[in-house]
């Protein structure tokens, strides 16, 4: 699934969820590189809800969201889907 991110500077996450919401890829297009790539390692193999839990609500800055919310959305959006 491709997620169209808002409100941070990644522009998109591309992801892959199992039908048991196991993630098995994450690849953020824009961002901060270095960072994204960290954590899109440590949530593959994790369950979508884990991530979810762990990583919803994150903000960046001043902004009421950020790369790792974003990706909670996506992931809500992907099990939706599923």
């Amino acid at each position: 699934m491709v997620y169209r991110t808002r409100g941070t500077c990644a522009s998109k996450i591309d992801l892959n969820i199992d039908a048991d919401h196991t993630i098995r890829s994450v690849l953020f297009t824009g961002g901060c590189n270095g960072n994204l790539q960290g954590i899109s390692k440590l949530v593959v193999g994790r369950k979508a809800e884990e991530v979810i839990d762990a990583l919803e609500g994150t903000r960046c800055g001043f902004k009421n969201t950020s790369c790792p919310d974003q990706l909670a959305h996506a992931l809500r959006a992907a099990i939706a889907e599923a």
